[in-house]
């Protein structure tokens, strides 16, 4: 006979949670506080700074600069697998429960490019918006060295950032938030404010740009309760940003 389900009570709830972003995108939303407070105190504006993403280790090794990539890919993962581990004590079946499962494959692939779309187009507008009023940096988003597995690792890159956003802000912290008697409005609000913290490395249009994403995400997750649409979405996004950048940051001055 199977023990039952540990229940939390809501302490445990809100510290679980606040553990979890401790090690992962909370951390990550306090460094990049610091980066756009160093930013900000560099003379020459921000849209004057490049943000590079993806960047080489040992460019003039590259077999071992794949390894790095490879292991740095694999290890930012632990933290939404580590999220799953900890809804799997109170919910048998972690996957299901967040929608992300393959019980709707059709449908999850509809709705994640629509809201790939929805969000990736208005997005670059912004983007380049907020670096022409001199309120972003520059985003450098592949400063990969040209190999063969280039454009392979950045879609793989791409997958690893969509899988743990979207794993710990939405189908992780919402149901926590939920057991703890949050309200649906409190959740998606501050979710949406911890996404856009951790991209404030690249800028306050950065910050204003992920905290709109975070806000439509969360209303969405809100009503089809699958993580698996907006895990689509955010990869569908950053594979265009990055092996888009790779392939024409050359061509395009905007870019630049």
């Amino acid at each position: 006979m199977s023990a039952a389900p540990e229940v939390l009570t809501r302490r445990t709830a809100l510290t679980e949670s606040l553990l979890v972003l401790g090690v992962s995108l909370g951390a990550s939303a306090l460094w990049s506080a610091l980066s756009l407070a160093r930013k900000l105190t560099t003379q020459g504006g921000l849209s004057g700074q490049v943000t590079a993403m993806n960047q080489s280790v040992t460019p003039d090794r590259p077999w071992l600069d794949l390894t790095h990539q490879l292991v740095g890919i694999g290890l930012a993962l632990i933290p939404a697998v580590l999220a799953l581990h900890l809804l799997a004590r109170q919910h048998p079946h972690p996957l299901r429960l967040i929608g992300l499962d393959r019980s709707a494959p059709v449908r999850d692939l509809v709705q994640g490019l629509a809201l790939a779309a929805t969000i990736g187009i208005p997005g670059l507008g912004l983007y380049l918006a907020a670096r022409a009023l001199d309120l972003n940096t520059t985003i450098a988003a592949s400063d990969l060295s040209a190999a063969w597995w280039t454009i392979p690792v950045l879609i793989l890159a791409a997958g690893q950032n969509a899988l743990l956003e979207e794993v710990i802000m939405l189908g992780y912290l919402f149901t926590r938030w939920r057991e703890a008697g949050w309200s649906p409005v409190a959740i998606v609000v501050v979710s949406a404010l911890v996404r856009g913290s951790y991209h404030l490395y690249q800028g306050l249009g950065g910050f204003v740009g992920n905290v709109a994403m975070g806000l439509l995400l969360g209303a969405v997750y809100l009503r089809v309760r699958r993580v698996a649409p907006m895990f689509i979405a955010h990869w569908v996004i950053d594979v265009i940003a990055f092996v888009g950048y790779a392939l024409l940051a050359t061509r395009l001055a905007w870019l630049g």
